[in-house]
């Protein structure tokens, strides 16, 4: 009712000081999730383009083996656990991930074993490489390798989630939706300007078009 009160210049200067308000909000939002994201944006373009070209980067892995023998006292352990795990995938006892430790520096982590009758075999993959541990359970034959391909092949699986680990995946999650947060506001920011710009709208659309007829036409 008040509003039929007031005249125009009012208005006008009513809805200007309520756009204000929005855009004051909108540029604060986009800054600050721009902010949370550009170590990640940065990150994540930069191994787009490694992954793209992964077969024209040459990776040189460098492999590690070493041996041990496992005490008798840990092998009578192994055996029973085998015996009860024979074809199944389950932890190493805590005496097993102690060894580990104490021999190679290795945190099994509570990592699932593949167990049978005469080995147990743990694999520990990892970003950029890989690693494993088999041990015979007749002999007690300890066998471990590490796989390390490069800084290059670590930043590849670190862009793709892949043995990161949990928190490293919270991290994608939430830097995802702190890019929607950025592209979202960007995209209000641009409704508020557009009319003072004209190529605003012409430019979106193509950021829309282009690589929706580049996936439609080129990949099969």
């Amino acid at each position: 009712m008040e509003s039929q009160h007031l005249s125009s210049p009012e208005i006008e200067a009513n809805r200007q000081a309520k756009r204000a308000v929005w855009l004051k909000l909108l540029h604060e939002w986009h800054w600050v999730s721009s902010a949370m994201c550009l170590l990640g944006m940065f990150l994540f373009a930069i191994t787009g383009i490694t992954l793209n070209h992964a077969s024209q980067i040459e990776a040189k892995p460098t492999v590690v083996r070493k041996q041990a023998t496992a005490p008798g006292t840990l092998l009578g352990e192994l055996h029973a656990f085998a015996e009860k795990h024979d074809g199944e995938k389950a932890p190493l006892p805590e005496a097993g991930e102690r060894w580990l430790r104490e021999t190679w520096s290795l945190k099994a982590g509570g990592r699932e074993a593949e167990w049978s009758a005469d080995e147990v075999y743990l694999p520990l993959p990892k970003a950029g490489g890989d690693a494993w541990v088999r041990i015979g359970l007749e002999d007690g034959a300890a066998e471990f390798e590490n796989t390390d391909r490069g800084w290059i092949s670590w930043l590849n699986d670190v862009h793709k989630g892949r043995n990161t680990g949990t928190a490293w995946n919270w991290f994608i999650d939430i830097f995802a939706a702190a890019c929607l947060v950025f592209c979202i506001t960007g995209l209000l920011i641009l409704k508020f300007h557009a009319a003072k710009r004209p190529f605003t709208w012409p430019m979106v659309g193509l950021g829309v078009v282009i690589p929706c007829v580049i996936a439609l036409l080129y990949i099969h």
